[in-house]
């Protein structure tokens, strides 16, 4: 399972207190996306940012619905890689 998350560099210059928040999920669990697909929209930081596939795969889970919020690091879905 690959935990998925908003890139590091997104949050660079961001307080570690700061949170982001999922505006709105593209897939849903159980459908199959190929790397570089995206995934999610998030807003951090009045910035929105993009989230895609690190791998093909099939969303096994999604941790963070859309309208809550994260924190750095944190997973917000779990993507179940192609064998």
């Amino acid at each position: 399972m690959i935990g998925i998350t908003l890139s590091p560099d997104a949050w660079k210059d961001v307080d570690s207190a700061t949170e982001a928040l999922v505006d709105k999920w593209l897939v849903a669990e159980g459908d199959a996306v190929r790397a570089g697909q995206l995934l999610a929209n998030v807003v951090l930081v009045k910035a929105n940012q993009d989230i895609v596939a690190p791998a093909d795969g099939r969303i096994e889970k999604i941790l963070v619905p859309a309208g809550e919020t994260f924190a750095q690091g944190k997973p917000i879905a779990m993507l179940k890689g192609l064998p």
